[in-house]
C-alpha cells in the first residue's frame, strides 16, 4: 500500500500522499509537480532576461513610447499571449509544437512586462519583485500544507472568475476615464488579493486535479498568476512612489 512507512521517509520520496484519500501514485504526482515548476522557473528566467534587456536598453522603450509604429507593435504584443492560448489549447499535448507556442506566449508577455517596468524606478521594481517572491513562496508552502491537512480550495473558482471580470471592466473604465492615483492604488490592492487567491486555487489544482498531460496548462496558469501579482504590486508601489 502507498501509505506504508508513514513518517519514515521524506514527503517527496512518494511514500506519503499529498492529501487525504489520495488514490493516485504520489510518485507520479510529485514528478508532475516538479515538471510544472521547472517549466515555470524557465518562464520566469526568460521573463527576467527579456525584461532586463527592455529596461536597460533605452532605445527599445523609447521606440515603443514615442513612435506610432512602436505603439502598434505594443498593442500586438499585448494580444499575442492571449491569441497564442487558442492553438495551445489544441496542441498542448503535441511536442514540440506545445513548447514552441509556450515560448511565443512567454516571450511576448515578457516584453510587455519589461515595458511596464521601463519607466519605473529600480527601487520600485525591486520592492515589487521581493514582495512577489515572498508571497508566491509563502502561499505555495501554505497550499501544500493545507492540502495535506485535507483542505480544499476548489470553491474559490467561481468567486475568482467573477472578480477577474470586475477587474477587466474596471481596467477599461480606467483607460476611458482615468480616475487618478487613488483608484490605481485601489485597483492594485484588489488585483493583488485576487491573484493571491488564484495562486492558492491553481496550486491546489496542481496538487489534486490536473492530469499528467496538462503540464503546459498548469504552468501557464501559475505563471500568469505570478506575473499578474507582480504587475499589481508594481502599480501599488509606483503610485505610492509618485
Amino acid at each position: 500500500m502507498w501509505n506504508q512507512g508513514y513518517g519514515k521517509t521524506d514527503v517527496e520520496s512518494g511514500a506519503r500522499p499529498l492529501y487525504p484519500m489520495m488514490l493516485e501514485s504520489p510518485e507520479l504526482r510529485w514528478s508532475f509537480i516538479r515538471k510544472v515548476y521547472a517549466i515555470i522557473a524557465i518562464q520566469l528566467l526568460a521573463t527576467i532576461a527579456v525584461g532586463a534587456v527592455v529596461v536597460t536598453v533605452r532605445p527599445i522603450a523609447t521606440f515603443f513610447a514615442t513612435t506610432g509604429a512602436g505603439l502598434a507593435v505594443y498593442i500586438v504584443l499585448v494580444f499575442v499571449p492571449f491569441i497564442t492560448l487558442c492553438p495551445l489549447y489544441y496542441y498542448y499535448q503535441r511536442h514540440p509544437i506545445n513548447y514552441l507556442l509556450l515560448s511565443i506566449f512567454t516571450l511576448s508577455l515578457a516584453v510587455v512586462v519589461g515595458l511596464s517596468c521601463a519607466f519605473t524606478s529600480e527601487k520600485v521594481i525591486l520592492e515589487a519583485v521581493i514582495l512577489t517572491a515572498v508571497v508566491v513562496i509563502g502561499l505555495t508552502v501554505y497550499t501544500f500544507w493545507a492540502a495535506s491537512r485535507g483542505y480544499d480550495f476548489n470553491f474559490l473558482g467561481p468567486f475568482l472568475f467573477g472578480s477577474v471580470l470586475v477587474l477587466i471592466v474596471f481596467s477599461f473604465i480606467q483607460i476611458l476615464f482615468p480616475l487618478g492615483k487613488l483608484s490605481v492604488m485601489i485597483y492594485g490592492c484588489v488585483a493583488s488579493i485576487i491573484f493571491c487567491g488564484y495562486i492558492v486555487y491553481d496550486t491546489d489544482n496542481l496538487i489534486k486535479r490536473y492530469s499528467y498531460d496538462e503540464y503546459i496548462w498548469a504552468a501557464v496558469s501559475l505563471y500568469l498568476d505570478i506575473i499578474n501579482l507582480f504587475l499589481a504590486l508594481l502599480n501599488i508601489f509606483r503610485a505610492a512612489d509618485s
